[in-house]
């Protein structure tokens, strides 16, 4: 096939999914890819509510790019619905959260105004039971034309992946936490 028998496609639809590390990293480039194409960028953050470099990174990076980046940290953190015993975050708190940022990354991508729509860790919201399959599918099928999304975490629905354009699996093949090492600053998180 030759290369002018390519077509382009107005939006895409990309998932960061697996067990692997690198899905937010992975946003984070492609963040930086459409601020540096003058692409209107909303980033979504579910589930991260604690200190984390993208967190800092974002933050100082606003000013520069003032109306072009939209950056909504929302949810409570890592939530097992078997173990809540280390925290102290109700699952209906954990619920709201995840409801109120669904809202925001539903808004930004349905509304036309952004060329690009981050919603990281929204998987993991879904795969938790904190947001539906239905809510996930929405948010693919109802989003503006003219809207990229990028959907990450772990567990994507396979029911799903119809629906996506682009998916990379982040597979482990090694990760020195399994050796009881803590994650590294600037690494990790």
């Amino acid at each position: 096939m030759a290369f002018e028998d390519f077509q382009t496609k107005e939006s895409v639809v990309l998932v960061y999914t697996g067990d692997g590390k690198g899905k937010t990293s992975a946003s984070l480039g492609l963040l930086a890819r459409a601020l540096g194409n003058r692409w209107k960028v909303a980033y979504v953050q579910f589930i991260k509510y604690w200190g984390v470099g993208e967190h800092t990174f974002i933050r100082d990076i606003l000013p520069v790019y003032k109306d072009d980046l939209l950056f909504y940290k929302g949810g409570k953190g890592f939530y097992d619905a078997g173990d809540l015993s280390a925290s102290d975050v109700t699952p209906d708190q954990h619920k709201q959260a995840a409801a109120e940022t669904y809202s925001v990354a539903f808004e930004s991508a349905t509304s036309g105004e952004f060329h690009l729509v981050i919603c990281d860790e929204i998987n993991n919201a879904v795969h938790d039971g904190l947001l539906t399959k239905k809510q996930l599918r929405d948010l693919i099928t109802k989003r503006s034309p003219k809207t990229s999304l990028c959907l990450t975490g772990r567990n994507f629905p396979k029911n799903l992946l119809k629906y996506a354009d682009i998916v990379t699996d982040m597979t482990k093949v090694k990760h020195h936490f399994d050796d009881k090492f803590l994650a590294n600053k600037g690494i990790d998180y």
